[in-house]
């Protein structure tokens, strides 16, 4: 009878020491406390974590940034250019006004997006604005997830709740990526992380 509750024992043990391994698994990495799925699903496609990092101003963490593709990028033309669904997601680190978001976003397209590319998506350009006006404050933990669906388009979620109709042209979505990839990025220690380049 010992033998046996010994050996009930270490089969609970097992099963318990698998479920932790699972659940690591399922994380890539820590990036200022906020857990990094290695793997996201938009759409109907299976994406992998190309590169995560934290969005500094000046000394202040603002919030964590994740871009998931098909494959592993490593250049901005070549995120650009990538086939099928993609991810970009953010998560507050702390609380900051919805007009400050949108100002610090829409900063980030004037200055990385030429006006022959702006002038296309002017219309979508307004309508995300406008989706900040239905979120008054972005607070720590917040969830911020915009995703490309090839032959759909834009979706954006507020902490899983749709926040936007769905914007169709991907010279918009591009524009967004830009905000983090582009020749002036936000942060440009962040751009490396989410090329998955060492900074």
């Amino acid at each position: 009878m010992k033998v046996v509750a010994r050996l009930k024992r270490a089969g609970a043990c097992a099963c318990v020491f698998s479920a932790l391994v699972l659940a690591q698994s399922a994380f890539a990495l820590d990036v200022g406390g906020v857990k990094i799925d290695e793997t996201a699903k938009v759409g109907n496609q299976d994406l992998k974590l190309n590169g995560a990092g934290i969005r500094y101003k000046v000394i202040f963490k603002v919030y964590t940034a994740a871009l998931y593709l098909a494959d592993k990028k490593t250049t901005v033309p070549d995120v650009l250019a990538a086939p099928g669904a993609r991810r970009i997601e953010l998560v507050m680190l702390r609380d900051v006004s919805s007009e400050d978001f949108s100002r610090a976003f829409m900063a980030g397209i004037q200055n990385n997006v030429d006006k022959a590319d702006k002038s296309k998506i002017i219309n979508q350009l307004l309508k995300f604005g406008e989706l900040f006006a239905s979120i008054p404050e972005l607070k720590k933990g917040d969830v911020l997830t915009t995703d490309w669906i090839p032959g759909v388009g834009t979706q954006i979620h507020f902490n899983g709740k749709p926040v936007s109709e769905t914007l169709p042209d991907q010279i918009f979505y591009n524009s967004l990526l830009k905000i983090w990839l582009g020749e002036k990025p936000a942060d440009s220690k962040l751009k490396l992380s989410l090329l998955g380049q060492p900074g």
